[in-house]
């Protein structure tokens, strides 16, 4: 993406009326085919998925999924009730950018000759905090991480010395306002319990009833 194809990106974001970028967070167990579950409800809505990012939550066998859109408020309220309605779906919220902390990682692939040859590169790198993951004799990946505001203004950076290669992750997010999801589960256990286990009735009559 060269920096034009960033600024149009940029202008038809924020001209869209009604539109904002919101992340749906959802907590399912670990099941197999939920993730694709998932997006058939946004591919049967014409929905585009701008990041999706799934990882372990910090409950054992909870998986936690974020995914990055850009639809209306209404929008979005009906996509997560559609969501939830999932068997393997434990809960799912949706957040603006301001109620959530995010951060997305990217790699930079750039000549190594430019790099060692060319010291304003090197302070432009240290002023974005990025990092080298990786050196060859014919080139070196850097590492930043941040918004994508930020990881597109080192794009825009590298790209008058020969900017070879760029790759972004999907985003990933903590909501800021939330209390510990491992709670919630407990919470959920309680308000809806097992089914009480039934003692044998043969239990106490063991030598009565398994005799040879």
């Amino acid at each position: 993406m060269n920096t034009d194809e960033i600024k149009k990106t940029a202008i038809s974001s924020s001209t869209v009326p009604g539109k904002q970028e919101y992340t749906i967070t959802v907590y399912s167990e670990d099941q197999i085919g939920i993730l694709n579950r998932i997006s058939i409800i946004f591919s049967r809505r014409k929905i585009n998925i701008q990041s999706l990012n799934t990882s372990p939550s910090e409950v054992p066998g909870i998986h936690r999924f974020n995914i990055v859109i850009e639809e209306t408020e209404e929008v979005i309220k009906k996509l997560v009730r559609q969501i939830e309605k999932q068997v393997d779906v434990l809960k799912a919220y949706f957040n603006t950018n301001d109620e959530i902390i995010w951060q997305e990682m990217a790699l930079y692939k750039v000549p190594t000759d430019v790099i060692a040859e060319k010291a304003k590169v090197e302070r432009l790198l240290h002023q974005f905090g990025a990092r080298a993951v990786a050196i060859r004799k014919d080139y070196t990946v850097f590492e930043t991480t941040g918004h994508r505001e930020e990881t597109n203004k080192v794009i825009e950076a590298l790209e008058p010395y020969g900017l070879i290669e760029f790759v972004r992750s999907a985003r990933v997010a903590i909501i800021k306002n939330s209390d510990s999801f491992h709670e919630k589960v407990k919470e959920f256990e309680k308000m809806q319990p097992g089914e009480e286990v039934v003692e044998n009735e043969f239990l106490d009559r063991q030598s009565e009833i398994f005799t040879m």
